[in-house]
């Protein structure tokens, strides 16, 4: 979180944190909603579009608290993109589809963001792959911090990614859970989405969510890491 790295005094890394924190208020979020609103309309519903939600302009898509839990959390959320099912054939497994979009899209910028800063740290040598282990070299400049900013881009993409899939509504798993619950029990949910949402509101705002989330993104961080980190091989 940015309480840890504003505890440990003004760095390098500390700058180069906000900055990425603010590139995916901009540009990652709308890419999340982006792909939600895409899926969508290929799958048949013009709601999205006829908002103004089929578009990538950040204007269209911040959340002002989301965006400052971006800040202050690494995750957050931008506005719900407007989603009718009753224009879908097939209402439940097209929700689905719907909902994984965002997520996905965040699995894919992570995946893009490691590879990128695997090519620039293997090209410069601020970065070396050693049995498995990630090495710097402590080289300053352009490379290194570009470096850094990846990796930081990274992080929040799958901590975004884990978070949404929680099934909480208005988050993406809460729709995912819509396509595996029978319609009775989801409805039942549903009737106490405000209080589910406040509750979880509460969790956000004690921490108590940083833990399990943080746990999570470490391993697909990992997973991704590795995958990403085969054109280092070339370089050393």
């Amino acid at each position: 979180m940015i309480y840890d790295l504003i505890r440990d005094g003004f760095s390098f890394e500390l700058v180069v944190n906000l900055l990425v924190r603010v590139f995916i208020i901009f540009c990652v979020l709308p890419i999340h909603e982006f792909a939600h609103a895409l899926v969508s309309y290929k799958l048949g519903d013009q709601t999205a579009r006829l908002k103004g939600r089929l578009t990538l302009s950040p204007l269209a898509h911040i959340d002002p608290f989301g965006a400052l839990m971006i800040i202050l959390a690494g995750f957050g959320w931008a506005k719900p993109v407007p989603v009718n099912m009753r224009n879908f054939k097939n209402r439940k497994g097209y929700m689905a589809l719907t909902a994984l979009a965002g997520p996905v899209s965040n699995i894919i910028m992570a995946f893009v963001f490691l590879l990128i800063m695997f090519i620039i740290g293997g090209a410069t040598g601020s970065l070396v792959y050693i049995d498995g282990v990630l090495y710097t070299t402590g080289q300053e400049g352009i490379a290194y911090a570009a470096g850094i900013f990846m990796m930081y881009a990274a992080t929040i993409n799958i901590n975004l990614a884990v978070f949404n899939f929680i099934p909480v509504p208005p988050l993406d798993g809460s729709r995912i859970l819509f396509a595996i619950l029978p319609d009775k029990y989801y409805y039942k949910i549903m009737q106490y989405e405000r209080y589910i949402a406040i509750g979880f509101m509460v969790l956000i705002a004690l921490g108590i969510l940083s833990t399990p989330i943080s746990a999570v993104s470490g391993v697909i961080y990992n997973l991704l890491e590795k995958a990403a980190s085969f054109p280092l091989k070339f370089f050393n």
